[in-house]
């Protein structure tokens, strides 16, 4: 069974990264979507929230599943019994940093492979952190998170 993890803080979701998922689900057998519970950061959405959103955009998907983690990718990816690890590219920024990371988690589970997505265009100006400072000024979401979400996003800004 061919299975990968993909990672991120999701805070919230994005269209983006729905497109990664779905992308993903017709390559492997399973993917599981992986997210980070991170001490040194401040979510706008609870572990727990990000989790439900994921969960309820990707239900259409019957091979993915979504789990939080905190520690280690590699670790993560192992219980899961994955050995790819998908990362979303938008830019050549992005791919400048997870180009290190991936070579780090090769260092630590040799096993473990790291698969680049480019992006869908359409979807690749779209951020976490710019759908949460947009929903800040009460801007309009509906090109950039899944319709499901966006009242509970614009929920968390009144």
């Amino acid at each position: 069974m061919r299975i990968a993890v993909y990672p991120g803080s999701f805070d919230p979701i994005t269209n983006g990264h729905l497109d990664i998922i779905e992308r993903a689900s017709k390559i492997f057998d399973k993917v599981v979507v992986g997210v980070l519970r991170n001490k040194n950061k401040q979510p706008k959405f609870s572990v727990e929230q990000r989790v439900d959103f994921i969960e309820r955009v990707t239900k259409h998907l019957d091979n993915v599943e979504t789990d939080f983690f905190e520690g280690l990718l590699v670790d993560f990816a192992k219980e899961h019994s994955a050995n790819v690890i998908i990362k979303g590219l938008r830019t050549v920024n992005d791919f400048e940093y997870e180009f290190q990371m991936a070579l780090l988690n090769k260092t630590l589970a040799s096993d473990c492979e790291t698969m680049f997505m480019m992006t869908n265009s359409k979807y690749s100006y779209i951020s976490s952190s710019m759908v949460n400072e947009l929903a800040g000024y009460k801007g309009d979401l509906s090109d950039l998170v899944p319709a499901e979400i966006i009242g509970e996003i614009q929920e968390r800004y009144k």
